[in-house]
């Protein structure tokens, strides 16, 4: 049976999300890849167990990780849970999430109706074997479903006690200010925003939503903080046969040119010159931003998870740095 580390509170960092009082690892599990069906499951019980035993307490899910065979992560992790990690509930924080198409008819298909976000989350609860889950979003904005359907779906499920807050994914700051007003005259325990952010990904603050979220108390959760693998030491002599790239991810293949090759190289060096790897570094960069409360992170073994999560031994930028860093993604 599993017994966490004695010592996994030491190192980890943990920030406020928002102005509530839950508290995040700055560093969190997202289980998207490579926990769901045809995963190799000990290899996913050992990165949710190694997660764990380095402070990691943040675990996001949605109900349709783990295609072609929608909400199988969410069963693996309920068999992760069963197999040692469910004693130590009231020391983790699950979130999912719902608004993508999931299952067949015109009430599970990508919207964020009342009846599909309730009748989604009692389906990923059964999954995980859950009473509640800590934080449950809506996975998606919903032009065809009114944001006061929404809104209120998600306040009901807080107050019928199956989720403790309420978040929004994929929300740009114009929807996420529509909603908040809701949630604020609900008294919905409205508090985070899960938006996608990197180096090479900046538009929360073109669109200014990052500020947004810090003059209003909410706190952003951020996905794909290494760009698909870009800010890591992948691509920096090529395409690796085995990358995303490699298997024929052809969007992500338009976006790396000769420039951008040139651009990794030159953060890479950067970042040795702080003793740490390009994606230590590229995680660091993102918890600079004080309006993001976690960093989620994806991994495909657990040596991965250790390693992202050394980069909370460097976060202080100098401006000098920063200045640095900016010129380079100039370039």
């Amino acid at each position: 049976m599993y017994t966490a580390d004695e010592n996994r509170y030491e190192k980890m960092v943990y920030r406020r999300c928002g102005k509530s009082g839950l508290k995040l690892p700055a560093i969190s599990l997202g289980l998207w890849q490579n926990f769901g069906f045809g995963s190799v499951f000990a290899n996913a019980e050992n990165m949710c167990r190694t997660a764990f035993d380095l402070g990691i307490t943040h675990f996001d899910l949605a109900n349709n990780y783990g295609a072609p065979y929608n909400g199988s992560a969410e069963e693996n992790f309920g068999k992760i849970l069963d197999r040692g990690l469910r004693s130590y509930r009231d020391q983790l924080c699950i979130s999912t999430k719902a608004g993508y198409g999931m299952w067949e008819g015109p009430y599970g298909d990508k919207n964020g109706s009342r009846k599909y976000l309730i009748a989604s989350l009692d389906q990923s609860l059964l999954r995980m074997g859950l009473d509640y889950v800590d934080i449950y979003y809506h996975h998606i904005f919903d032009s065809n479903t009114p944001l006061e359907e929404t809104a209120l779906a998600l306040d009901h499920i807080v107050r019928q006690g199956k989720a403790l807050y309420v978040g929004i994914s994929n929300y740009n700051r114009a929807q996420s200010e529509q909603i908040a007003a809701i949630f604020k005259e609900l008294k919905t325990p409205f508090i985070v925003n899960q938006p996608s952010y990197s180096m090479l990904n900046r538009w929360i603050e073109d669109d200014t939503l990052d500020e947004w979220a810090k003059e209003n108390g909410v706190g952003l959760s951020v996905f794909s903080p290494l760009h698909q693998g870009f800010l890591t030491n992948r691509y920096l002599k090529g395409i690796p046969e085995d990358s995303r790239i490699g298997k024929g991810a052809s969007w992500l293949v338009q976006q790396l040119t000769d420039t951008m090759v040139a651009r990794l190289n030159k953060l890479n060096d950067f970042a040795k010159g702080r003793n740490q790897s390009l994606s230590q570094l590229a995680i660091a960069w993102i918890l600079h931003n004080e309006a993001v409360s976690t960093v989620l992170i994806g991994a495909s073994r657990p040596e991965q998870i250790e390693e992202n999560v050394k980069a909370l031994d460097n976060l202080n930028f100098s401006s000098e740095e920063i200045a640095q860093i900016e010129q380079i993604l100039k370039d």
